[in-house]
């Protein structure tokens, strides 16, 4: 009996690996470099309407902080590297445990600013995450805001997400819709394993999802669930911030072959299922 074919994966679906689970995604698909030097796929009103989302986001986000206690906001900034974060880390730590309910209220607002628009960086607060706030409240935290923050993008994707989708992803969205079409009946399964294992960036999995009809409950519970595993990896990382060097060590080979085998757990159902059609 030929191999399944939710088990394979050619080499166009293997995308390059999530380093950062929301900033290692990369055009890198020649059909997406030449389109990336076509015109801008956004209307006058469209681009009006994802800038004022932004404003709106902004002010509040902006409110929060002036409400906050106060701090040397000159000493803040969004890491970009292991050894910025260190140093956020220590900073941050003295601050948190004082103000611990405005702290998570700031951390929270930026971390789903930062995912609704895709700014890259969300890896950093993760594993910042761990660092100051250990395993349990860390994975807490970063599955109820990388949940929070997909969902916004979700429903923004919903309004003007698709001639921008069109615009950067063209073959993987195409690729994409076959395969979720060819999934209705066990569509949950399948969005569990593109969450847990790194086949699809989480970026364009946010941004397509509405696109390609994926129902918001199921798109959320895939999230939900879904995110825990890397998310303990990341919240575990950050506990050790003084062994982490990169983020690419997140990522090893044993890492990847666990995700990889928990995805298959999750679409394990799906097979068995198409094995007792064909027998």
């Amino acid at each position: 009996m030929a191999a399944p074919r939710s088990l394979t994966v050619e080499p166009e679906r293997l995308i390059i690996m999530r380093g950062d689970l929301e900033t290692g995604e990369q055009l890198d698909s020649p059909a997406s470099k030449k389109n990336l030097g076509t015109r801008f796929p956004l209307t006058r009103w469209q681009f009006g309407l994802v800038f004022s989302v932004f404003v709106v986001f902004a002010i509040g986000l902006f409110c929060i902080y002036r409400n906050m206690p106060p701090l040397e906001y000159g000493q803040l900034k969004l890491p970009r590297s292991i050894s910025d974060l260190r140093i956020l880390k220590d900073h941050l730590g003295t601050y948190a445990s004082v103000h611990p309910t405005k702290f998570i209220l700031g951390y929270c607002s930026t971390y789903i600013f930062m995912q609704t628009f895709m700014i890259p960086g969300t890896i950093f607060m993760s594993l910042l995450a761990g660092a100051l706030f250990g395993v349990i409240k860390g994975i807490f935290l970063v599955v109820f805001n990388s949940t929070a923050g997909a969902s916004s993008c979700f429903f923004l994707s919903k309004l003007i997400g698709r001639p921008v989708v069109y615009w950067l992803w063209p073959g993987k969205l195409k690729l994409f819709q076959a395969e979720v079409a060819k999934r209705r009946d066990k569509l949950l399964n399948y969005m569990l394993f593109l969450r847990i294992t790194p086949t699809l960036p989480n970026l364009f999995i946010n941004l397509a999802s509405p696109i390609v009809d994926v129902p918001y409950h199921v798109f959320f519970l895939a999230t939900v669930v879904g995110l825990v595993p890397a998310a303990y990896i990341t919240v575990r990382a950050g506990l050790a911030l003084g062994d982490l060097n990169s983020v690419k060590d997140l990522y090893d080979f044993k890492t990847l072959s666990v995700l990889f085998l928990i995805g298959f757990i999750s679409i394990l159902p799906t097979i068995l299922k198409r094995k007792r059609i064909y027998e």
